[in-house]
């Protein structure tokens, strides 16, 4: 016979619970309310929002428009770079900022350095995150588009050797916050080997994502097979998938309830479902 175990540390981070919150109180009033990308990469709780009035754009939409007065903009939990809300104010929206509050350190810390470095005439701001993601294209806009973003190790060693990461002057790491941390400790690490001018190393996960890895690499060990349920778009989607596949090889990523196959279970198979940030 089956068993079930629901993992209790899955479900919403705060930054999402907070921009949905903030997204729903607003839609109640029965307006419209524009969205600069998916408040939420989740396709069932998407449409949920869309049924009582939420209008998702991108940035493409918004540079065609030519007077937004009256129209109401949600920034996303995520964060967005200075000139998106130049840009927004401009054409007359009224800005919702739901941008995480942890994101909104590292934007301030990232600013910070830059600032530092530019006084200095020298140094280097690198990124551990996703290229294209939108907090890393928040974080890019705080630097001036100057940063050096990359994903792995294996960017980090292209970089190194096509000399687009200066190893002589002096540089500053920080990590999107939903990254894993093992693989941002390895980074790191490596990068402190070549480095022949001063690093300084930014522990800029949030710890609330830090502490989802440490207890999804329990439950992934815990149990027979894993169910990992989150949007097939999201990024912290992604790397927990990836841990709990690491040390669960029966790890099945799905998004909706259709996609489950009878053939994956055996008869005293001990269940554990959980899922990402952005999975209610």
């Amino acid at each position: 016979m089956l068993t079930v175990d629901i993992d209790s540390n899955s479900g919403f981070c705060a930054g999402v619970i907070r921009a949905i919150g903030k997204a729903e109180e607003f839609l109640k009033e029965g307006g419209r309310l524009y969205s600069l990308g998916a408040i939420v990469h989740n396709d069932a709780e998407l449409s949920r929002l869309v049924a009582q009035g939420l209008v998702t754009i991108d940035k493409e939409d918004m540079e065609e428009m030519v007077d937004a007065t009256g129209e109401t903009l949600l920034i996303r939990a995520h964060g967005e770079p200075p000139q998106t809300y130049t840009l927004a104010e401009g054409l007359g929206f009224k800005i919702i900022d739901c941008t995480c509050p942890v994101v909104l350190r590292l934007q301030e810390d990232i600013r910070q350095a830059y600032h530092r470095q530019q006084e200095a005439g020298e140094g280097q701001i690198i990124i551990f995150g996703k290229p294209g993601h939108a907090e890393v294209l928040g974080l890019l806009g705080q630097t001036e588009d100057t940063a050096l973003v990359v994903e792995n190790i294996f960017m980090l060693e292209d970089a190194i050797e096509n000399g687009s990461l200066k190893l002589d002057v002096p540089a500053e790491i920080f990590s999107q916050t939903t990254k894993s941390p093992s693989e941002y400790a390895a980074l790191c690490e490596r990068l402190s080997q070549e480095m022949t001018s001063p690093l300084a190393i930014h522990e800029t996960i949030c710890s609330q994502v830090a502490k989802r890895h440490e207890n999804l690499s329990k439950f992934a060990m815990e149990h027979d097979i894993i169910i990992f349920v989150s949007g097939k778009a999201s990024s912290n989607g992604k790397v927990l998938c990836d841990l709990c596949k690491s040390l669960n090889i029966r790890t099945y990523h799905i998004d909706t309830v259709s996609e489950i196959k009878r053939e994956w279970f055996r008869a005293d198979d001990k269940v554990g479902v959980c899922g990402a940030t952005s999975t209610p």
